[in-house]
Order: C-alpha cells, then structure tokens, then sequence
C-alpha cells in the first residue's frame, strides 16, 4: 500500500500530484482586455493559456508576442494605454502562477470547480494554521432553536388525563430517543409522565438504573413548564393495574389524541412496554419537535460522575490545543451479530456470531448472506477499512483518536488500525483503573461517557447509522453543525475492493473517496419526508426542520 495518503493534512491529495483546470481564468483577461487582434488569435486557437512554474522563456515568449499586438502606432494616448494593459498582464501572471501550477493534460471525469476549490484551500494560508480537515462545514446562519412560546407553556393547575409509566427499552442512546418520544407523547395528552425505567435485558444487561445515568433534578426542572412528572404513582392510582400496551411504531399525534388518549382516560393508568421510534419523523407540530430536542438535548443530561470524569478525559485529549478524532466503530460482537457481517474475520469467529444470533429469539433474522449485505452498505466497517477511510479522507498518521465503542471483536482487533494511526485511546487507556472502578461493568454508564468525547471531538466520524451514531450526529448539527462524516459505505467498498485488487491507484482511490463524502458532513441539509417512515431519515440524526431554525436579520 503506498503512504501518500499520510502526507499531508489538508482535505486533498498534494497539487503536484494532481492534475487541474481552472475556469474563467483566461475568460476574465479576455473580457477585461479586448478581444481583438493577436491575443484573441492566441487563445481560439489553443483554448486554454497553460504556463508551467518553471517556464520563465515560455512567459517571456508570450509577453513578446502581445507586445506586438500592443505596439503603438501613432499617439501618446495609445502609448500609455499599451503599457498600462501590460502591466496589468504581468501582474494578472504573476498572481496565478503563485496561486497554481498547470498541466497540458487535464481528466475528463475531473469537476473544475471542486479542484479550483481544492487548490485554493491548499494556497490560503489561513488554512495553514487550521486544516480544512478540522474545519466545520458552513452553517447558513442556521442555528438550533427549542425555546418555547408563550402560549406553550402547560397549565399547572389542569386535571390531568391519567399517568404514564414507560419501560425504555435497548441500549443507552435508544433509550433517550424513547424517553424524548414518551415526553413529547404526554405534552400531546395533557398526561402525567412517572419518571421512566430503563432496559435491563438488554444484550448488556446493564443493572443501572434512570437514576444512575441522568441528573434527575435536571430531568425534572427542566421540563417543568411542559409536562408533569413525578417520582412514582400517587396514593390515589397506586392500586389501580396499569394497562399494558405497545403504541403503534411512527404513529402520527392524532393517534395518541385519539385512540390512546381515549384508553388512558378509562384505564388512568397505562404503561407503554416499548418506547423506540412511537412517533413519526415528519409531520409533526414545531413546539413538539421542539420538546423532543429539549428532552434530548437539554433535559437528559448524565450523572454529575460521568460528566466529570469525561471532563478529565477531554482535558487529556485537548492538551496544548491538540485536535483530536472521535471514531464510532461499531465492530462489536453484538453489532456483528445481529447484522450478520463477517467480513475481515475467521470462518470460526463467523460461526460464532451466527450461534449468538440464532440464541437471541427477539432477533428475528438469522439466515444474513454477509456478503451480499456489505455490498448493499449495510455492514459496519473493519477497523482495517475504517483506518484506509480515514487515510483517503486526509487524516494524517499522525491524528489522535479517541474510538467509541466498546471491545473490538476479532483476534485481531485494533492490530491493523493502529499500523496506519498508533495515537489511539479507548476511554479504558486514557482513564485510570480508579477512576473507571465506579462504572465497571455498567456499560450504559460508559456509553453515555463516550457520548460526552464524542460530542466535544473536533470531528466525530461513525461506520455504523447505529442509535448511537444517530444520536452524536444530530446533537453536534443542534450545537452548531460540527463537523460529522458519515461514510457512504455502499460506495466506498467498491472503490476500496477495487484498491485492493489493485484496479485503481491511491490517488485515484483517495480522489473518489473524497467526491463521494463531500457533502456527508452533516452541513444543513433538511430532513426529507419518504414513502415509509422507517426508511425515512431519523428525526434525531438531522432534527431540521424542527429545531433548527434560520437568523433573522434586522437592519
């Protein structure tokens, strides 16, 4: 494998190693200059003015010739006019061949604008002192936004409709998006949430309870002007057996105000046994979307001993203002099985992923061609293919990287990836084992640790569309559209299949890796509506519309 993708730090491969073409250059001396004579001559019969760097007799053969367009013939006014335009010509020269280099053979298949934008980037010297690979992608003074109106807020001294117990369900970030949905669904009811529970049986089995991973009196005061919420049922329903119910997925707010509020006036007492993805995407009133940002975003902080051993943690990573990658990699032995991928692994670590699935009944799955699955983007990348993204990407060896994720799965685990970036830290080796010793085992509780690093990294990078990475990426869009690059994986194991094969060079490879990932760092894109909703975009991996909203400019 060649390491050119290890020099340097910008988002593009070095310009001498590229070809290029820049549009309008020799247009705008055309317009400015005349287009007559043994100039306009020149360029319709060559097309493009191409000068090499190192051309001086060249440039100097082509000054010679317009000054024998430009000789004056009979005034002054012509003389002075004739060596002004060449000193603007000299000039105009002197500031492209600064700025670039060109090349007499220039790709087909190559964008000019994307390259004159490439070459441009490399030659500004802000970009020297912050790499355009660190740098968030542009907001369009789009903000986010989940303060609520006047007429929003609840009416403390109205009756309630009944009470809600909610039973969240799955791993930490799942949860979240659940109790954020359950608070929303309660605001459209009039009803009283108890405080929720959280899953236990997880694949983790985690025994942390609410209480262990949020700030309660957060949770509480910071939803007071929107819901009810109390610590468990009053005297006066505690004896009354809740009614069990399963709320229909992506359901829209006529549902709950409808059919469910119904039931909960009767029951007064239901409990709502799963809580992921009961309410639609899109479609939904902006004050509503609003409350599910505000519970995720604001209200569903973590416990004041995970906030601050995180706080250590980010400390140890921005020492002396150092730029530090966070890395979502999701090449973990539940993740794999459940999807069913085994690339990059034994034929025994393969059979042992597939005992795991077919043992997990809720699992409902378990025949998964695994190949055919990588080829339709739908695996997670191997550490191996995670390390050659980020080389293609412009991420030099040198990057500090704080992956996110739990145990690695595989004999040979982060072996590769740290050929190719060896500054790597888990939180295991960047805290101490006493500082870690309070949340052993408790892996929600880590998880929500490698939440806070991976919501204060510089760029937050995932190979999973897993709750989690949804989760980090529509929160760092919420703070300010801080830069998230979300692999297209369907695209890039072709292109990586065809480097390994060795069908396409490096720097073809790293050129096309990053076309295709130009537009996939969550820059504001809004959240586009689909014919089903579990194939539509997820509300909190890109909350715009709803909680994102554009500056209003007042002269």
């Amino acid at each position: 494998m060649s390491s050119t993708g290890d020099m340097g730090t910008g988002n593009t491969l070095p310009i001498t190693t590229r070809k290029k073409r820049i549009i309008g250059s020799t247009g705008s001396l055309h317009e400015t200059y005349g287009g007559g004579g043994c100039f306009n001559e020149y360029y319709h019969h060559n097309h493009r003015w191409q000068v090499s760097t190192d051309g001086c007799s060249v440039i100097c053969r082509r000054i010679k010739s317009l000054l024998k367009c430009l000789i004056p013939r009979k005034n002054k006014t012509n003389c002075i006019l004739t060596v002004f335009m060449l000193i603007m010509v000299i000039i105009m020269f002197t500031k492209y061949i600064r700025m670039i280099t060109y090349d007499d053979h220039v790709a087909n298949d190559e964008d000019p604008i994307v390259i004159r934008r490439q070459i441009l980037d490399e030659t500004n010297l802000e970009n020297v002192q912050s790499p355009s690979i660190w740098r968030n992608p542009k907001s369009d003074d789009r903000y986010g936004c989940i303060d609520r109106l006047g007429g929003e807020t609840r009416n403390r001294s109205a009756l309630t409709n009944g009470y809600i117990l909610v039973q969240a369900n799955g791993g930490l970030n799942q949860m979240k998006m659940g109790i954020s949905d359950m608070v929303a669904i309660a605001k459209l009811m009039d009803a009283t949430l108890v405080l929720p529970t959280v899953d236990h049986k997880s694949f983790w089995t985690d025994p942390s309870d609410f209480k262990d991973l949020f700030d309660v009196k957060r949770f509480t005061t910071t939803l007071q002007d929107d819901i009810d919420i109390v610590d468990s049922l009053p005297p006066h329903v505690a004896g009354i057996a809740p009614h069990q119910k399963d709320p229909v997925s992506w359901s829209m707010p006529s549902y709950y105000q409808g059919e469910i509020l119904s039931l909960l006036r009767r029951q007064k007492v239901v409990k709502f046994l799963h809580t992921n993805s009961r309410l639609a995407n899109n479609g939904i009133p902006d004050s509503i979307q609003k409350l599910r940002c505000r519970t995720m975003y604001e209200a569903l902080k973590s416990t004041k001993e995970i906030n601050e051993l995180a706080r250590k943690l980010v400390n140890r990573l921005k020492q002396n203002n150092e730029h530090y990658l966070a890395l979502h990699l999701r090449f973990e032995k539940d993740m794999l099985a459940f999807t069913g991928c085994t690339h990059g692994l034994s034929e025994k670590e393969a059979d042992e992923l597939k005992a795991l699935r077919y043992g997990v009944k809720h699992w409902k799955i378990k025949n998964i061609k695994s190949m055919k699955k990588r080829q339709q983007g739908n695996c997670p990348l191997t550490p191996r293919e995670s390390a050659i993204f980020l080389q293609a990407m412009g991420f030099p060896s040198s990057t500090k990287i704080y992956i996110v994720a739990g145990e690695i799965y595989g004999e040979h685990g982060l072996e590769y990836f740290k050929e190719k970036y060896p500054n790597v830290s888990t939180h295991s080796t960047l805290a101490t084992e006493d500082e870690l010793k309070p949340f052993k085992d408790m892996h929600n509780q880590l998880a929500a640790l490698d939440y806070t690093l991976a919501l204060a990294s510089d760029v937050f990078v995932y190979t999973y569309d897993g709750n989690m990475a949804k989760a980090i990426r529509g929160h760092r869009m919420f703070k300010g559209f801080e830069k998230t690059i979300y692999p297209d994986k369907r695209n890039f194991v072709k292109v990586f299949d065809r480097l390994d094969e060795g069908r396409l060079s490096w720097e073809d490879f790293s050129l096309q890796v990053k076309k295709l990932h130009a537009n996939r760092t969550s820059s504001p894109q809004r959240r586009v509506a689909g014919v089903k909703p579990k194939r539509e975009e997820n509300f909190y991996a890109n909350p715009f519309p709803g909680c994102i909203c554009d500056t209003i400019y007042i002269d």
